[in-house]
């Protein structure tokens, strides 16, 4: 089965939102898939204790004339077109201008005992806890960089959880230097000083790093090491990030040029959004993470473009330049120091997938070669995890990801073989 949109949109999360209501108030035909059941992405992700943001609501109630296509994973592109899996089997999208409003992940970087039962990623265990995973009467400590940190205690917070601590690893000076920056951000001290409300009472410690985690078949207690030196803390569940990287292997996978500029690239974009391939816009983390005023303001700079309507997406300009600027402050002030990119030992595992210890890859050139003789990367997550990780630590830079961009059912991969069979007869 085929379907044509005048406007495709990747991604249903903020920028995604933005993009395929603008698109869709200048009369395009527009299609928003997300791989989620329900719009909203991962800022907005469905929370069953309590209603969605105002704001969420209101950009998913003004989707007026757009098919919100849920449950559709993008596994491959074609040309003009991309090949997606959807509960019932496959289909192929085709589009006129197309918006990548992909978002990003999660950095976790590797400490010994993060694999065991009970650790997971701060966004993680946030986005977990929405859907209902029970932390009720949990004692659980909140670590990694930035303000993420602060959002997701606060909605572990709000559903029961018994916070023990919250551990940044960025200095108190740099914490605080940012906090005097915030004076020109007036709606983000305003959100700042509400989630601290929130978290009152809850220690906030800066300059603090979890060493190791310690349990034998689940958590039991955490190593950090903070400002007045090494202590032990008893939890039942550990919750560390280190803040976001932009998802750019949908980009990539279409021939969009990347920047290469940082550890974890992201898609290259003019000022209007337009990437490198003619017809492919892009918006929001993707094109590097400046947070949700970004992805608001750069969605309806795509959507305006992607209608066709170039003076409507300048008079955006200012207004996402000043938000970009904010991004960059963040980036500055909750960069991961020298002492987290350390904590990893030659033994811990580094893929996960695989289980691979990041000894094992020494004597090794590249991602690719490391990936041949060790399987690092080889698993379910493409990765993700550990080529972002790898990355970020120094080691290799990340490698390009080939189809299936997740995975996929040997039906929805057979259709895609025959497609490609058919491009090949329909060319000679």
């Amino acid at each position: 089965m085929t379907e044509r949109y005048d406007v495709l949109v990747v991604g249903a999360g903020p920028a995604g939102l933005a993009a395929a209501g603008t698109a869709a108030a200048h009369g395009a035909r527009v299609g928003l898939l997300d791989a989620q059941p329900r719009a909203g992405g991962q800022v907005w992700r469905h929370d069953v204790r309590k209603n969605a943001p105002r704001a969420a609501r209101e950009a998913i109630a003004a989707l007026h004339g757009v098919t919100l296509l849920a449950q559709h994973s993008v596994i491959a592109s074609e040309d003009g077109a991309l090949r997606v899996e959807i509960p019932q089997g496959s289909t192929l999208l085709t589009y006129g201008a197309l918006v990548l409003a992909t978002g990003a992940r999660e950095l976790l970087l590797p400490f010994p005992g993060w694999t065991l039962p009970g650790v997971s990623g701060a966004g993680g265990l946030q986005a977990l806890t929405k859907q209902g995973w029970p932390v009720a009467g949990k004692r659980v400590v909140v670590a990694g960089s930035g303000p993420l940190l602060l959002a997701a205690a606060a909605t572990l917070r709000a559903h029961g959880a018994k916070l023990v601590g919250i551990h940044e690893q960025a200095s108190a000076e740099s914490v605080h230097a940012f906090a005097r920056q915030l004076l020109h951000w007036p709606a983000r001290a305003t959100q700042a000083a509400l989630l601290r409300a929130k978290l009152a009472g809850v220690p906030y410690r800066f300059g603090s790093v979890v060493r190791q985690a310690h349990g034998e078949d689940a958590l039991r207690l955490v190593e950090i090491d903070g400002a007045h030196g090494t202590s032990l803390v008893d939890c039942d569940l550990l919750a560390v990030g280190y803040g976001l990287v932009p998802n750019v292997e949908l980009a990539q996978l279409l021939g969009c040029a990347l920047d290469h500029g940082h550890p974890h690239p992201h898609v290259q974009v003019d000022e209007l959004l337009r990437t490198s391939v003619p017809a492919i816009l892009a918006a929001g983390e993707a094109c590097g993470i400046g947070g949700l005023a970004v992805a608001r303001i750069e969605g309806a700079i795509a959507g305006h473009m992607a209608a066709g309507h170039q003076d409507d997406a300048r008079a955006l300009l200012p207004e996402r330049d000043r938000a970009r600027r904010f991004g960059a402050l963040l980036a500055r002030h909750f960069a991961p120091g020298a002492r987290v990119h350390a904590l990893a030992t030659p033994q811990t595992l580094i893929c996960r997938c695989e289980d691979v210890p990041l000894g094992a890859l020494d004597g090794y050139a590249d991602a690719r070669d490391a990936k041949l003789a060790t399987r690092c990367g080889m698993g379910a997550c493409q990765g993700r995890i550990c080529g972002t990780a790898l990355a970020e630590l120094g080691r290799f830079p990340r490698g390009a990801g080939r189809p299936p961009l997740f995975p996929a059912r040997l039906a929805t991969l057979a259709g895609l073989a025959l497609s490609s069979s058919d491009a090949s007869r329909s060319s000679t």
